[in-house]
């Protein structure tokens, strides 16, 4: 059975014959109170000596209401480094899509063992953390990983879902938890406007190598671009999208699967969330689309490279997307084409659309995480609320 006591040393003739030779040489004697206890597994253990003994007995009352209440942990199971925790807690995400767990790989290995991973679970301490996380968005000139808000956060959800792992059995509680995380600015946020867009895409098809040759997708990019600022599908999704999934007649695209690199392989999977989606083709964009779909097989891929290879996201954003926003002198707005989904949800606002209808169309789990990220562009209605009440009020006065 567990419990706690005070064990006098002075019982012990090696402890009295210690504490006279410090005496002698005048050094700090030993500590006289032991506390020792059984845990529940029944393995004595010590909670530490003690010089006083009302501090041996507060220690022996601890350790006996945590075996009471059940929040008893053996102190050596918090000295497990957090690396070793880290791989442990990687090998059993079994639950996500293999493409997520290359991307905490991916995190673990440049943000967090680095800073983490040869400390014991008990060293790490919530104000560290935030001094971390500041770190992580400082110029590498100044030490730090110049890292955005958006990757920053990720870095510490990754560490945080580490260390919750680890509780209630080797720590007491997560010290991520509550540190303060930026929030993405809004020029991590790009929204073009509709003479924007057109120069994009129009600039995509005058570009050439050096040897006056096409880019290997300059015949998909313009439609390409066009479909991500106005649907505001992710690339990945617009890069396995398939001929029998685009429905010109009713203006709809069916949002089924994504592309994922995985360890330098293209693999397909479901969409972020999980959840298929129905998205609108404004009608201008059904006769660039119309020669992508007619004649083709239902389930070729919508766009590939010259050689009818797949897209990948590395190569045609450098090699082609990139050009174009120079060639379109878009260079400064600091454009990637996964903002081209800010581009989509401004435009779809500016045209009356309400929150549930851009949430939908972006595939965003809650309308909640709609308004966090784009509530600033709906428009102010609080005087036509104002006035529509007021006029209530005015019918009844006058009645």
């Amino acid at each position: 059975m567990a419990r706690a006591w005070v064990y006098d040393r002075n019982k012990d003739k090696a402890f009295v014959e210690a504490v006279k030779k410090a005496k002698a040489s005048k050094r700090t004697p030993p500590g006289r109170w032991w506390v020792r206890y059984y845990d529940p597994s029944g393995m004595v253990k010590s909670g530490g000596v003690f010089r006083k003994k009302p501090d041996a007995e507060k220690k022996q009352t601890e350790i006996e209401n945590s075996f009471h209440e059940g929040t008893y942990r053996n102190p050596r199971e918090a000295k497990v480094t957090v690396g070793e925790m880290a791989e442990k807690w990687l090998v059993t995400r079994t639950d996500i899509k293999r493409s997520t767990w290359w991307q905490y790989r991916a995190v673990l290995d440049n943000h967090v063992l680095p800073r983490w991973g040869a400390l014991s679970l008990s060293a790490v301490h919530s104000e560290d953390i935030a001094v971390w996380v500041a770190q992580l968005q400082k110029p590498r000139d100044e030490g730090g990983s110049n890292l955005g808000a958006s990757q920053t956060r990720h870095a510490h959800v990754v560490l945080s879902m580490v260390l919750g792992w680890c509780v209630p059995r080797r720590i007491p509680f997560n010290p991520a938890k509550g540190v303060p995380l930026p929030r993405p600015s809004e020029a991590e946020h790009v929204y073009l406007n509709h003479a924007q867009v057109e120069e994009l895409a129009n600039a995509s098809l005058t570009l050439r190598t050096k040897y006056g040759q096409e880019l290997a997708s300059a015949r998909v990019s313009r439609t390409l671009i066009l479909l991500l600022a106005y649907t505001g599908m992710r690339w990945s999704e617009a890069a396995a999208l398939r001929v029998g999934r685009v429905d010109l007649d009713r203006r709809r695209v069916r949002v089924v699967v994504t592309f994922a690199e995985v360890d330098g392989k293209l693999v397909e999977q479901a969409p972020k969330n999980g959840k298929f989606r129905t998205v609108p083709v404004p009608r201008s964009l059904v006769s660039e689309l119309r020669p992508f779909v007619e004649g083709r097989p239902v389930d070729a891929l919508l766009f590939t490279t010259r050689r009818g290879a797949p897209l990948r996201i590395r190569n045609w954003r450098n090699r082609e997307f990139a050009l174009a926003v120079q060639a379109a002198e878009l260079g400064d707005m600091g454009l990637t084409p996964h903002k081209l989904r800010h581009t989509a949800a401004s435009l779809a606002i500016a045209a009356g659309a309400d929150v549930k209808v851009v949430q939908a169309m972006l595939g965003h789990k809650t309308a909640t995480m709609t308004l966090d990220r784009y509530g600033h562009l709906f428009p102010d209605r609080l005087d036509e609320v104002a006035d529509a009440m007021d006029a209530a009020r005015q019918r009844v006065l006058a009645a």
